[in-house]
């Protein structure tokens, strides 16, 4: 501790340096030489730098004592030269008496002095080199943390004051480093803050316990943003220890603040959402709904709130046709229909029910008048309201001056992209701003209530969108296929009963031949027509693959496994059924029926369906014998082909048992009399249709009814070239001869050039990579089809040839001139095929060079 200060005569203040002084650091030293050149004092710091007593020092030569040998006669003549009156400052080396080698570099200041009996003495300071360069480091070192730290740096001393600030600190609050010397935190933080932060300091200099993170808010010089920094203090002392101040460390955590926050608001946000997605939609009812919305936003969310919807809807009307966001109308009316008040909830006491919200009482939103829960009203064209109900976004309306409300955010119930009512959220002046996250918020809080609300829409149009879904899915109502003439029809189930999953299809076949397929899937409603709808593409699927028909079921008995197995996995979990269609809407039966118009010959195969009826000319109707087998979806059992021929002119009926099955009958009843309906086949096919449907009771409703029918028509004799070629390279030009002559017989004289390119590629590759004879087919009809049959099994692939390839486009060519082509398996091999367009027909354009050369 310094002692107290006395005054000298001459005014000077006379004090003690405390330890820990520069001088302790600099490490200065002192000794004096008498006119012979000898030591005649030695301070102790003397003794210090040099570790020589003073005892050993006096009366010996500095020079031959402390200097190397190499350096001692320079330094004879410095000290001659200092004794003769002249003063010295330099570099000198010194060694530790005992040791020849070079202990250190001191810094000396040389005075000349006199004795008491005038003869020339001098006096010598000297400075430890080393300390000196350490003090220069330490001074540069702190001068770059301080300096050009990028954070904020403030030395406060003992009283508190700054007495130091770097450049960052300046920049944030103004003004040059030096300008901010003897402020005060008053001087740049608002009274609470600045007293907080002034008991921090305090603190911290009596304690010497740190403080880490002390979070102020405050703003900078000119700005009017509240800005977050995070403050860290410790107490600075002198090498002594003594405590000379209190150093700052300042950190902009603004923005880190700020991510806690929207953090914190996350969370909230999501625990609304989980809130809302257990309470809302817990019924059909649909103002039960709107409260239960309003339970969850106020007031967790927000301070009042009402809901309105649009009177059609809880009319049960229809809403118009239109998207939000188009040029159509939204909804029930594009915001000028009616809407009805529904429901209304306020978080703020004696605040009347029939206040409108976004508006203090007796003012309205979009309007002059409050709003009464129950009451029919439109919004005025122009308002907010109208218009997030016409462009299905949000809008955010202000507060007015002198109201209650600081802001409402109008959001439109958007469900399956169509509005169904409005929803107002608002928050009272005092409460928090709403920002993006609750923007969020807010729509997704109303579209799922708006998904609750619509869902008894949607439940009164699954009927009538279950019949759309199963008529497109059905095929057109005049199918042709090459050798038949069909007819079919199709009357779905009463509203009553809703709708089944029957269908049927007509599915052309390479070489002319057609597949005929009739099916039910089990069950009602909107998931039979979906099962359906996946059984029926699925047999499309495998019809192009030209599999057999028991190939063709067994596969479609995997896939209604599959679409079954939901089903079964939920029983097992112990969920009762709630009823037959459960477990029987993925069951279901089919026939499926290929035939070729050249052998007239239909192979059948059946998976629990009602037996085809043939009725051949002059004859009475009659069941075929198919074996029936199980129903898809049961699996376990292989299905049976059986081939029959049909005579020219007979016809086929395909049917499910809505035809002939009803509660008033037996189904055997019901067949007799089919087979009855039928008993003039020679009629227009048309005709037999409708004589079969105003014949049977068709009008039980118990079931859909499909119906699909076939007359016989094979490809006349002259309409088919079939011809058997030996396996060697002269069957080529065998093949394109016989190809032109029979079009030429045909007049299909434009056809001759392509045909007989793209016959001979396909009768090569047969030779170069099938196996057994050759069987060349061409078939007129709607179109005309070329066969090329070998006993290979390998199928071809198309592939692409390098610019190098001598061969290997062959198929590309294929493709490229014809309008389709492909491979099939047969009993004995394969049969790749072509098809062209008749030149009377649509045929198939030209390929450009382009397409040419890119084979090459």
């Amino acid at each position: 501790m310094s002692e107290i200060p006395e005054k000298a005569s001459g005014g000077v203040v006379w004090q003690s340096s405390p330890p820990g002084s520069i001088y302790d650091y600099i490490r200065v030293a002192s000794f004096s030489i008498g006119p012979d050149g000898l030591v005649e004092q030695w301070s102790r710091r003397a003794v210090d730098l040099f570790g020589v007593t003073a005892e050993e020092a006096r009366g010996k030569d500095p020079v031959e004592a402390f200097m190397p040998a190499d350096q001692r006669e320079r330094g004879h003549r410095r000290v001659r030269e200092i004794l003769d009156g002249k003063e010295w400052t330099g570099l000198v080396p010194f060694r530790i008496p005992g040791d020849d080698r070079p202990h250190g570099i001191a810094e000396m200041y040389v005075m000349p002095s006199e004795t008491q009996t005038g003869e020339r003495a001098a006096l010598c300071i000297v400075v430890d080199v080393r300390a000196l360069r350490r003090i220069e480091t330490d001074l540069a070192a702190s001068q770059a943390i301080f300096g050009q730290s990028p954070f904020g740096f403030l030395l406060f001393g003992t009283d508190l004051t700054v007495k130091r600030a770097n450049r960052r600190f300046a920049t944030v609050f103004g003004g040059s480093a030096d300008d901010h010397r003897g402020r005060t935190v008053h001087d740049y933080l608002n009274l609470p803050e600045a007293d907080r932060m002034t008991a921090a300091l305090r603190s911290v200099l009596e304690t010497g316990e740190s403080v880490t993170d002390f979070e102020i808010v405050g703003a900078a010089p000119g700005s009017r943003d509240r800005r977050h920094w995070s403050i860290n203090l410790y107490r600075v002392h002198s090498g002594s220890g003594r405590p000379i101040g209190v150093a700052g460390l300042g950190i902009d955590v603004t923005r880190r603040h700020n991510a806690a926050r929207e953090a914190a608001s996350a969370r909230r946000n999501l625990a609304l959402l989980n809130e809302a997605g257990a309470r809302i939609g817990n019924s059909l009812d649909l103002e039960a709904t709107a409260r239960e919305l309003l339970d969850v936003a106020v007031p967790g969310f927000c301070d009042l709130a009402s809901v309105d919807l649009y009177q059609g809807l809880l009319t049960g009307d229809e809403a118009p046709p239109g998207r939000w966001g188009s040029s159509h109308d939204v909804g029930y009316g594009a915001g000028s229909a009616e809407l009805r008040r529904v429901a209304f909830a306020s978080a703020v006491s004696d605040t009347p029910r029939r206040t409108e919200v976004g508006h203090g009482a007796g003012s309205g939103c979009c309007g002059p008048e409050p709003i009464d829960v129950g009451a029919v009203h439109r919004y005025p064209f122009n308002s907010p309201c109208a218009g997030a109900l016409r462009t299905g976004r949000l809008h955010t309306v202000p507060g007015a001056d002198g109201e209650l409300v600081q802001t409402t955010l109008v959001v439109p119930m958007v469900a399956h992209d169509t509005v169904v009512g409005l929803v107002q959220f608002s928050r009272t002046k005092g409460s928090e701003s709403f920002g993006e996250r609750d923007r969020a918020l807010a729509v997704e809080l109303a579209a799922r209530a708006a998904v609750c609300i619509d869902n008894a829409r949607l439940y009164r149009r699954e009927h009538e969108r279950a019949l759309i879904l199963q008529r497109s899915l059905l095929p057109p109502g005049d199918p042709e296929a090459a050798g038949l003439d069909i007819a079919c029809r199709y009357l779905p189930g009463t509203a009553a009963t809703e709708v089944g999953g029957d269908w049927f299809d007509v599915i052309e076949l390479p070489g002319h031949r057609t597949a005929l397929v009739i099916g039910d899937v089990m069950g009602r409603g909107l998931r039979a027509a979906v099962a359906m709808g996946e059984l029926r593409t699925a047999v499309r699927t495998l019809a192009q693959l030209d599999l057999e028909p028991a190939e063709v079921l067994s596969h479609l008995d995997e896939i209604a496994r599959g679409l079954g197995a939901p089903i079964g996995a939920q029983q097992s979990r112990g969920h009762k059924s709630r009823g037959p269609e459960l477990s029987e809407v993925y069951l279901a039966t089919c026939v499926y029926a290929v035939y070729d118009p050249v052998t007239r010959r239909c192979t059948f195969a059946n998976a629990g369906h009602l037996p085809p009826v043939l009725v051949e000319p002059g004859e009475e109707a009659l069941l075929l014998d198919v074996p029936p087998g199980m129903p898809l979806g049961v699996g376990g059992e292989p299905f049976e082909e059986v081939e029959v021929e049909l005579p020219e002119g007979a016809l086929l009926a395909l049917y499910t048992d809505g035809l002939v099955e009803s509660r008033d009958h037996p189904l055997d009843e019901g067949l007799s009399a089919f087979r009855r309906a039928l008993t003039d086949p020679a009629r227009p096919l048309e005709d037999v249709c409708d004589r079969v449907l105003t014949s049977l009771e068709t009008g039980h409703g118990e079931d859909d009814i499909a119906l699909l029918m076939a007359r016989i028509q094979g490809l006349p004799t002259e309409a088919v070239g079939d011809w058997r070629l030996p396996r060697e390279p002269r069957s080529v030009g065998r093949a394109r001869e016989l190809a032109r002559t029979q079009l030429k017989a045909w007049d299909l004289e434009p056809l001759v050039d392509t045909v007989e390119l793209l016959v001979s590629e396909l009768v090569t590759n047969a030779l170069r990579y099938g196996e057994g004879e050759i069987r060349l087919r061409l078939l007129r009809d709607r179109t005309l089809v070329c066969e090329v049959w070998d006993a290979g099994l390998v199928q071809p692939r198309r592939r692409r040839a390098k610019d190098t390839d001598e061969g290997g486009r062959g198929l590309q060519l294929v493709g490229l001139l014809s309008s389709s082509w492909g491979s099939r398996r047969t009993p004995r091999g394969k049969t790749v095929w072509f098809e062209l367009a008749l030149p009377d027909g649509e045929g198939t354009a030209e390929p450009t060079v382009e397409q040419l050369l890119s084979m090459f």
